[in-house]
């Protein structure tokens, strides 16, 4: 034994100027690649089985784990590195096996998200959900750090293949969704771990007749079971694609996937789909067979049968959004923004619109109304009228030179999601004072942009899109904002139209006579009085039209400063419409616990602020328990004068790196257009060129770490600054340009500042390797524990301060970690 010990102190003292086999530095880029695209698959798979906000639980999860494994690889450093390949090849193994494991497990819990602000017993099944999620990551991140452990003269080159891996699965999983079903996708990521121990296996000479070969191959069959065994999504019961196959009658039809969502079709014979949100009861004529199509589960839109007469369609004009219509004079030329199913269009055909531009996203919807159901939907998208566009409706109105009479924006979210607060997390580009700017700016004199919401009580985004409309128009220099709004309610939906002109009296009068035909209600318009409005659908109180009243006057910032929910105007720089929290409503909420009141809180955000505290309180038990235990190990290396510059180094470095990145995600959203490309394109670049950054910082010396790192900080500072005041003009002239051009164009604009974002953490893991080697597994898991906190507190910072602060504060702890970094104790 002593032999042994002796022995495996050599090969330690040996790996200290060794340098890690290149099979070796393939097989973490792979465990790398295969985690991230895990995390993304995992965003995906729950926003199919619960809701899209879980993202930022997956997000969290994934660094968490990597926290773990430093507190873990911390207290078993010895042990663990005097049997390096059997450990790291395990682990592999282990992320194959536990990936898909994992996930089919934690679909077994029994979680219901929409009791989570009031069942204490969801709150148990959410902490459940984390523990059986996160062994894929710890194993993953295993891998990772003993490999930094075990080659620490060459650190640099670690993490150059880290990130290098994770930025090429931040790509790939974007191709595999679009090849293979988000489940099938994830069977391949455990695929990719058995590679990456296969590769390591064979790097580091192991012989097949050790332990570990049986272990891999009864893994390996393991996995194989679970692959051949037919395992299956199962959405929970409350969404609306569940709610629907439980009809009588009711099968799903056809089922697409992509990065942009898992899309089925619905037909119910025996209890028709009568989706015609806003329809008023007045209609004498019914809803047409329809097929409906959801979204991840929800968001339904509908295809609706057409026998290509125009007297079928006369009921799409008993809904709100129907009104400009009879608004404007001449046979208009309408832009259709959001299409899916068609039924705007239609509505657009049935009202004599003498060209129609139809804007989708999914281009999977497109094909659905155009080529598989086409003949079922009257070949709507194959109208002469009709040019359909698969775009991001923003970016798609910025590249375009042409001008409408109505620009019409759809409903686009089902009403069980928007009620559910589903969407409350997301950035909304759609929505805020410069989008409504742009749309108004492709208006011919006197056209109208139409927006419908769904009627909440009480009343929220509809009152924040009619102050965001409000606040373009005075920031475009409206002489008389108050001249150009028209807002109506029905009992489901409501629409308010903004004019590219002022009202006229007959347009007052075609306005009232639509509704008084429809039992709709007026909310808004030049010169209402009190007495006009709340008269069909009544509610306790005209909140509407008080709400308008109030946005319109002197007291706009008293009334929204005073409102119980956050009707802010968005903007770029708060992109979050959907966003309503109020911290006064917590506590209100919780008072009325009993009678309904935590029905006022959108779920997605008190999610987040819990798991923020499960993610603080997890990370400083995982930081500070290994510290506990190198404080009272004579060997540890660990002094006072060393522990508050270590970990506040990595602290901030962690912090910096996620706020840094996922301001520039956002910023290069709204560039690139298609949301999820732009992600992974965005993180994709910052990886793959961080990485670079990591390899340049190999070559520098321990020495001369410190002095790197003050000039890498400074660089980023630097770079960030110029990039906050230059982009938003690079942008302004250059968002109409073909979209390869923009991403190189992004790519270009990442390349620095990554490569320079990729140096820190390398540079300062250098230096502990040759003062204090033993702290290296404790700085990984800060800086783990740091990016778990971030990812979580930098959407949270986003929310209230913006995009600009957020930035602000990154760049203070780059400045911070530059001055008084662990080079500096």
């Amino acid at each position: 034994m002593a032999d042994s010990a002796i022995e495996s102190r050599r090969d330690e003292e040996r790996a200290r100027h060794e340098a890690p086999p290149r099979l070796l530095l393939l097989s973490v880029s792979l465990i790398s690649a295969a985690a991230l695209v895990y995390e993304i698959l995992l965003m995906r798979l729950f926003s199919v089985i619960q809701w899209h906000h879980f993202a930022y639980m997956m997000i969290s999860l994934a660094l968490l784990g990597y926290g773990a494994s430093g507190t873990f690889l911390t207290l078993a450093r010895e042990y663990l590195l005097s049997r390096f390949g059997a450990a790291f090849v395990l682990n592999a193994a282990l992320f194959g096996l536990s990936a898909t494991l994992c996930f089919l497990a934690a679909q077994q819990v029994p979680f219901n998200a929409l009791e989570v602000l009031w069942s204490h017993r969801e709150w148990g099944h959410l902490v459940l959900i984390y523990l059986i999620l996160a062994p894929p990551f710890f194993f993953a991140a295993n891998c990772i750090g003993l490999t930094f452990q075990r080659y620490k003269a060459t650190i640099g080159r670690t993490y150059a293949a880290d990130l290098t891996g994770a930025g090429t699965g931040a790509l790939a999983v974007v191709l595999m969704l679009f090849l293979v079903f988000p489940l099938n996708a994830l069977i391949l990521a455990s695929g990719v771990g058995f590679v990456a121990a296969s590769l390591a296996w064979i790097s580091l000479g192991m012989r097949p007749r050790e332990l570990i070969a049986t272990l891999v191959a009864v893994i390996a069959a393991l996995w194989l079971l679970v692959h051949w065994s037919g395992a299956e999504l199962r959405p929970v019961e409350y969404k609306s694609l569940s709610q629907a196959l439980r009809v009588s009658g009711a099968e799903r039809i056809e089922e697409r996937s992509s990065p942009l969502g898992l899309l089925s079709v619905v037909r119910s014979p025996e209890v028709p789909f009568r989706h015609a949100p806003g329809l008023s009861l007045n209609s004498p004529v019914p809803v047409p067979e329809q097929l409906a199509v959801f979204t991840d589960g929800e968001g339904m839109s509908a295809i609706n049968r057409w026998d290509g007469s125009r007297g079928s369609l006369a009921f799409l004009d008993y809904v709100p959004s129907a009104l400009p219509y009879h608004l404007l004079a001449r046979k208009p030329e309408v832009l259709v923004l959001g299409a899916g199913g068609g039924s705007e269009v239609l509505q657009a055909i049935y009202h004599d619109a003498e060209r129609i531009d139809a804007v989708e996203l999914n281009p999977q919807m497109i094909d659905l109304v155009s080529r598989d159901f086409a003949d079922f939907a009257g070949q709507v998208y194959g109208q002469p009228s009709v040019r359909v566009h698969a775009a991001e409706a923003r970016s798609f109105v910025a590249a375009s030179a042409e001008h409408y009479d109505l620009i019409q924006i759809a409903l686009l979210d089902a009403f069980n999601t928007s009620s559910a607060g589903s969407y409350a997390l997301n950035e909304s580009y759609l929505y805020t004072v410069k989008a409504l700017q742009a749309y108004l700016a492709h208006l011919r004199s006197g056209g109208f942009l139409a927006i419908t919401r769904w009627v909440r009580l009480p009343p929220r985004d509809e009152i924040k899109l009619f102050a965001t409309a409000a606040d373009a128009l005075a920031r475009a220099g409206a002489s008389a904002p108050e001249r150009r709004l028209i807002w109506i309610r029905g009992w489901q939906t409501s629409t308010l139209l903004i004019k590219n002109g002022e009202i006229s009296d007959p347009e007052i009068a075609a306005l009232r006579q639509f509704c008084d035909e429809r039992s709709f209600d007026l909310a808004y318009y030049p010169g209402i009085e009190a007495q006009q409005a709340n008269l069909h659908n009544r509610l306790k109180e005209p909140y509407f039209f008080e709400a308008a009243t109030a946005l319109l006057s002197p007291e706009r910032e008293s009334f929204t400063e005073r409102y119980k929910f956050d009707v802010r105007p968005a903007t770029d720089d708060r992109p979050y419409f959907f966003h309503f929290f109020k911290w006064p409503l917590l506590a209100e909420a919780f008072k009325l616990k009993g009678s309904g009141g935590l029905s006022l809180l959108d779920m997605g955000y008190p999610i987040l602020l819990a798991t923020l505290l499960q993610s603080v309180i997890i990370s400083t038990l995982l930081i500070l328990a290994p510290l506990g235990v190198l404080m009272h190990r004579s060997d540890g290396g660990l002094k006072n004068s060393r522990r508050s510059p270590v970990f506040g180094y990595f602290f901030a470095i962690g912090l910096a790196f996620m706020f840094t990145e996922i301001v520039y995600i956002q910023k290069f959203i709204l560039y690139l257009g298609h949301p999820l490309y732009a992600v992974a394109m965005v993180l994709a670049g910052f990886l793959i060129f961080a990485g670079l950054g990591s390899r340049y910082a190999a070559r520098i010396t321990p020495q001369q770490a410190g002095m790197h790192i003050s000039r890498a900080t400074k660089a980023i500072i630097a770079v960030s600054a110029v990039y906050f005041l230059t982009l938003p003009s690079l942008f302004d002239v250059s968002i109409a340009l073909p979209a390869p051009i923009k991403v190189t164009v992004v790519l270009a604009l990442i390349a620095p500042l990554a490569f320079f974002m990729g140096m820190p953490f390398p540079l300062g893991l250098s230096g502990l390797a040759a003062e204090a080697e033993r702290l290296i597994p404790w700085a990984f898991g800060i800086n783990g524990c740091a990016s778990v906190i971030a990812a979580i507190l930098a959407t949270v910072l986003a929310i209230h301060v913006g995009q600009f602060w957020l930035l602000v504060a990154a760049l203070s702890l780059y400045g911070l970690a530059g001055f008084a970094g662990p080079h500096r104790g």
